[in-house]
C-alpha cells in the first residue's frame, strides 16, 4: 500500500477517520491509494481527513477532494472553475470544494486522463490569484441626462395570455436602488421595482436622472436606475405579479440598452430644456421588445 502524504493537524485521528469511509466498503479503499500515490508527482499537497471524505490542499487552497460516495463509487471531486460537466466530468454536488467530480470504481480508473484533470485542478489552485488591479476613477462628469421612458401596448394584467393559474396581477416598474419614489420589494433582488403601472393600462411613463461621464472609452453612465458593467450599462423595466404582500415577484425583464444610444443624440438630449426619450413596446410575446430612441425638448408631447 502507499505511503499517505503528510496530513494536516489532525496527527492520530486521520487514519482512523479515512479507515471508517472505506469500513464497510474495503473494495474501494485501494482507489484512494491510487490518487495519493500520484499526489508527490504534483508539488507540495497537504492531505485533510474528514468524517466523510478526504481534501487535497496546495499551499493556497483545496483543489481535490475524495469520498466514497456509494458502496461501489469513489468520486474524486475537482475545483475547476473554467470547466463545465462534460464528457468523464460530471457536476459536482456538495463534495467540498469540487465544482466538477469523476466517478472512480477501480484503482484503475485513476488513468492517464484522470491524472491530467488532477494536475490541471492543482495548477490551477496552487497559483497565486491575479493582482486585483486598482479602482478605476470615475471619468470626468459630463452633465445630467433626463431619460423619459414611454411604454405602449402593455401586456395585461395576466401572463403567460390566456393561461389559468399563473400571473393575473401583473405590473410593470422600473427597477432602481433609490427609495426616494414609490417602490416594491422584489424577493432575492437588491434593487426595487419603483412606480409599478399595472399590465392593462393603455400606456406608462417612467422619468429618471442618469449621469453621464466621458473619458477615453467615450460615453459612460452612472445612477441610481442604472444597472449593467461598463460595457452593458442599461436602465430595466421589471414584469412582476404583485402579490397582497406588496411584493413583486419577478416574471421577466426589458432591458434598455445605454450603451446602444449614439452618442450624438445622447449630447443632443442633454443640452438644456431637453431630454432622452425611449418610446418601447411592451406587447406579451417572446421577441425582442420595438425600442426607438429620440431627443427633444422637454415639454413636447410624445404622440
Amino acid at each position: 500500500m502507499s505511503e499517505l502524504p503528510v496530513l494536516s493537524d489532525l496527527g492520530a485521528e486521520a487514519d482512523g477517520l479515512i479507515a471508517g469511509q472505506y469500513s464497510d466498503r474495503p473494495q474501494l479503499r485501494p482507489v484512494l491509494d491510487a490518487v495519493l500515490a500520484a499526489l508527490p508527482a504534483l508539488g507540495p499537497v497537504t492531505v485533510q481527513a474528514r468524517k466523510s471524505f478526504v481534501s487535497l490542499v496546495t499551499p493556497r487552497r483545496t483543489f481535490a477532494v475524495i469520498q466514497a460516495t456509494t458502496k461501489s463509487r469513489v468520486d474524486l471531486g475537482l475545483r475547476l472553475t473554467r470547466e463545465r460537466p462534460g464528457g468523464r466530468l460530471l457536476a459536482a454536488r456538495d463534495i467540498g470544494a469540487a465544482t466538477v467530480r469523476i466517478p472512480l470504481g477501480r484503482p484503475e480508473d485513476v488513468d492517464a486522463e484522470v491524472l491530467g484533470w488532477l494536475r490541471r485542478a492543482y495548477a490551477e489552485n496552487a497559483a497565486p490569484p491575479p493582482a486585483r488591479r486598482p479602482a478605476r476613477r470615475p471619468a470626468p462628469k459630463l452633465g445630467l441626462l433626463t431619460v423619459v421612458i414611454e411604454g405602449y401596448d402593455l401586456p395585461g394584467r395576466s401572463w403567460p395570455p390566456g393561461a389559468a393559474g399563473e400571473h393575473h396581477n401583473v405590473h410593470i416598474a422600473l427597477c432602481t436602488k433609490s427609495k426616494e419614489r414609490p417602490a416594491l420589494v422584489v424577493p432575492g433582488k437588491p434593487w426595487l421595482a419603483t412606480e409599478p403601472v399595472p399590465g392593462d393600462s393603455p400606456q406608462a411613463r417612467w422619468e429618471v436622472a442618469v449621469t453621464v461621464r466621458r473619458d477615453t472609452d467615450g460615453l459612460d453612465f452612472s445612477g441610481p436606475s442604472v444597472r449593467g458593467d461598463r460595457a452593458d450599462r442599461n436602465l430595466f423595466l421589471a414584469w412582476g405579479d404583485v402579490g397582497h404582500d406588496g411584493t413583486m415577484r419577478l416574471i421577466r425583464g426589458s432591458k434598455l440598452r445605454l450603451r446602444d444610444v449614439d452618442p450624438r443624440l445622447i449630447e443632443e438630449a442633454m443640452r438644456p430644456g431637453h431630454r432622452l426619450v425611449a418610446r418601447i413596446r411592451l406587447t406579451g410575446n417572446r421577441e425582442e421588445p420595438a425600442l426607438t430612441w429620440s431627443a427633444g425638448p422637454a415639454d413636447a408631447e410624445q404622440e
